[in-house]
């Protein structure tokens, strides 16, 4: 997905990017809908379905954007710092306690994030500042799912988010709309069918493993960048990049260690 992304980006807009891959999403629902009509759509916590849509959405006009604009290997790095931020968010939202193992991955998690930034090239800049919110809105956006795993169904949870996204990132295209060359139609739609496969399977890798089994698999999506981005544009990652690499994802590991352990 990434890959289609970083072609499409030098002649199509973001606001387009993100509007069909959503589009390609809702549409596939409609057998679902037509199929099982009230009964797949009833839901009591549409609140919380809509604070998963904007945080997820806003996270990923942000990604899609870096995707454009760094490396691929990097922006998918801000994008997978999400872990990282999630113990201080459950803290906030939920009030879940913070332990001192927490916070202390918390500190490794943004070390990483730190080196990503660049420091030779300055931190207060506009792709520094996508690519923190993309990873804090990520984190909120799976919390939010989370809570919605107690009660609902995961197929309906990744309904709504298409549905509404599709909604809301239609409204850019009032002033953002612009002509499409066919060979791009072909590249938006396969991002759109990659990232709703990558949804149905991580669903369902969810209902079938733990999240400490399956998040630490997820990572690999930084090999494959690394491996695409050197193949397809002769991309190289600088040692801020390997180093926040080995941060960000050390952090995120512990972190799912110290949340799987029992609690005495």
């Amino acid at each position: 997905m990434g890959v289609f992304i970083r072609e499409l980006s030098a002649e199509v807009n973001n606001q387009t990017i993100v509007f069909i891959r959503n589009l390609v999403a809702a549409l596939i629902f409609i057998p679902l809908i037509l199929k099982n009509r009230r009964s797949f759509l009833q839901t009591n916590r549409i609140g919380l379905h809509l604070f998963r849509t904007v945080s997820g959405l806003t996270a990923m006009y942000c990604f899609f954007y870096l995707i454009g604009k760094l490396t691929l290997t990097d922006a998918m790095l801000f994008n997978y710092s999400a872990p990282i931020y999630i113990p201080l968010i459950a803290w906030f939202w939920l009030s879940e306690p913070l332990s001192k193992k927490q916070y202390y991955s918390v500190i490794v998690g943004f070390i990483g994030v730190l080196l990503i930034l660049k420091p030779t090239q300055g931190i207060l800049n506009i792709n520094s500042l996508a690519g923190l919110a993309a990873g804090t809105l990520a984190a909120c956006a799976f919390l939010s799912v989370q809570q919605l795993g107690k009660t609902e169904a995961p197929l309906l949870t990744v309904f709504y988010f298409s549905f509404f996204s599709t909604i809301i990132s239609s409204v850019p295209m009032i002033w953002a709309y612009q002509p499409i060359a066919q060979p791009q139609v072909i590249q938006l739609i396969a991002v759109g069918l990659l990232a709703t496969m990558s949804q149905f399977c991580l669903t369902k890798a969810y209902s079938l493993a733990p999240a400490s089994q399956i998040s630490p698999v997820q990572y690999l999506s930084i090999m494959f960048a690394g491996i695409f981005g050197w193949i397809i544009w002769s991309e190289t990652p600088d040692m801020w990049s390997y180093g926040g690499a080995a941060f960000i994802v050390a952090a995120a590991l512990l972190t799912l260690n110290f949340e799987r352990k029992p609690s005495t």
